[in-house]
């Protein structure tokens, strides 16, 4: 009985982790749909959102209820600055070099970041209680709950925003962009939206993860855990992000514990990795994704 409740606070959350990892991965999926290039940015942007916010509160001494906007709509303009200013000038380069600059932005920002509000951690408080709810014999913690369940709603919206004109516009972009320019859909505005997108979806997952461990450099960290959920669950799908969420958040909470009993040490960080791996192997589209896109 002891091992049971072990195995289902530790899935539990795992989960709930996970749900924070998808809502960094729905930023690498939305760039996806509408551009088929692969966001290597998204860790950075993640952290300059956190970052950001953070500056809102202790420099411009904006409330909490006011910095958290202020953090999201920066992120979204950044997103558009990014797709504006660097990537439209790509139009017509091959894939690779597309996503290899997405990488360099990533690393660019990754040491700018730190280079500008300095490389200790600043305490994002958002006010949330960090005492455990506590069910039988199962401890779940709240911290992770309330911004689990905030991920899993802005995924929930992202997915609904797909259903609305601007969305119809993105997967129109996605399914086929030379169509889409000779039917009149402005092309470039869309891949400009999708990473406006991108960016606020950076902002919100910056502001949660922040909240619960801190800002400074290491929130980039989060593009492989992210990578390995768009993955998983298949670059063009915002369903395949929440499943695949669950499950990595899961595998990466429950596995390291067993294994350790067994002399078998340090497997938390090699979990998303291994999922990579796996899935390009197995099967490079993903659960859900379609069977036409690209690997890289």
């Amino acid at each position: 009985m002891d091992f049971l409740y072990e195995l289902a606070e530790l899935s539990i959350n795992g989960a709930l982790v996970g749900l924070m990892y998808a809502l960094v991965a729905l930023g690498i999926v939305l760039v996806f749909k509408a551009s088929s290039v692969a966001n290597l940015a998204q860790g950075a942007l993640v952290m300059v959102g956190a970052y950001l916010t953070w500056a809102s509160m202790e420099l411009l001494g904006a409330p909490i209820w006011a910095a958290i906007p202020l953090g999201i709509i920066a992120m979204f303009f950044i997103g558009r600055g990014i797709e504006r200013v660097a990537l439209r000038r790509m139009i017509g380069q091959p894939v690779i070099m597309v996503i290899m600059l997405t990488l360099g932005l990533e690393i660019m920002l990754r040491g700018l970041a730190p280079a500008v509000f300095g490389p200790v951690k600043k305490r994002l408080d958002l006010g949330i209680d960090t005492a455990p709810i506590i069910i039988g014999s199962i401890f779940i913690d709240k911290a992770y709950l309330i911004t689990g369940v905030v991920a899993l709603a802005l995924v929930a919206l992202a997915a609904l925003f797909f259903g609305t004109r601007q969305g119809i516009m993105l997967r129109a972009v996605s399914d086929d962009q030379t169509a889409s320019w000779s039917v009149g859909i402005p092309v470039e505005r869309a891949i400009g939206i999708s990473w406006g997108l991108a960016g606020v979806a950076a902002a919100a997952a910056g502001i949660l993860w922040g909240s619960v461990q801190g800002v400074d450099w290491t929130l980039s960290l989060l593009l492989i855990k992210a990578l390995a959920v768009a993955i998983l669950g298949g670059l063009d799908s915002i369903l395949g992000v929440v499943i695949a969420g669950l499950a990595v958040g899961i595998l990466e909470n429950v596995a390291p514990v067993y294994l350790e009993r067994i002399g078998i040490a340090g497997t938390r960080d090699v979990v998303a990795s291994l999922v990579i791996l796996a899935t390009v192997i197995v099967r490079p589209y993903g659960l859900f994704g379609r069977e036409d896109i690209e690997r890289v």
